[in-house]
């Protein structure tokens, strides 16, 4: 299982390696490792780079993605991300990883990335899984592609779209992703909507929603609940 896991995930990035040359600058030089310079006045598209005299090893190792995530939360899902604010040697090479662990029936609820496209295998459990076209015109709704994915299996989330995966299993569910950015950013759609600061007005929701202000009043008052760790 372990060479398999290693086998799919070094697969995995392979791809997001040459996609992300589409979506994100290339590389001026072999790295950049990123420095965190929260005093220095200048702001740049990513991350400050290390002297490269002082880079090592370390820079571009990051462990613990064996290690289960905690999904005892009203989600059941917890995602643990290896990304640039994570292991900073990822700096300009527009790849990222992140674990999804999946308690009976967990959810990770609809979100996007507004950066990224993302591509999952399942290593563990059964999770039903898709995605939400965009707007596709007047009169018209908008598709939705699913499809019932098992250990093994992979799919792809196009950059910016709705997507969510739920474990239909009894047992606990894993799988692991590839995205193609440094940085993807997540949106989860209810939490935004209905748990944003400051909230947005109720008669602009009612009205989008096409429901009574007391339900977005109520809707605003519940703790939305972020999976991402």
């Amino acid at each position: 299982m372990a060479l398999k896991s290693l086998v799919l995930t070094i697969a995995i990035m392979a791809v997001l390696s040459s996609m992300s040359h589409a979506g994100e600058p290339s590389p001026l030089q072999d790295f950049c490792v990123a420095v965190d310079d929260v005093k220095n006045a200048v702001f740049v598209n990513g991350k400050f780079c290390k002297n490269p005299m002082q880079v090592v090893a370390d820079d571009f190792f990051e462990s613990g993605l064996n290690v289960p995530g905690n999904t005892s939360n009203p989600l059941g899902s917890v995602v643990t991300p290896v990304n640039v604010n994570q292991l900073l040697g990822l700096n300009t090479f527009g790849v990222s990883l992140v674990r999804i662990d999946y308690a009976p029936y967990g959810l990770n609820p609809p979100h996007t990335h507004p950066r990224g496209t993302e591509v999952l295998t399942v290593f563990e459990g059964t999770l039903y899984v898709g995605f939400v076209l965009s707007n596709p015109g007047p009169n018209m709704k908008n598709k939705l592609f699913t499809k019932i994915l098992h250990p093994g299996d992979v799919f792809v989330f196009p950059i910016g779209l709705i997507h969510f995966q739920f474990n239909v299993g009894k047992t606990n569910a894993v799988a692991f992703a590839g995205l193609s950015s440094q940085n993807p950013g997540t949106i989860t759609i209810a939490n935004a909507v209905f748990g944003s600061d400051p909230p947005i007005s109720d008669d602009v929701l009612a009205k989008a929603f096409q429901i009574d202000k007391k339900v977005v009043d109520y809707l605003q008052s519940q703790f939305w609940w972020d999976n991402n760790i």
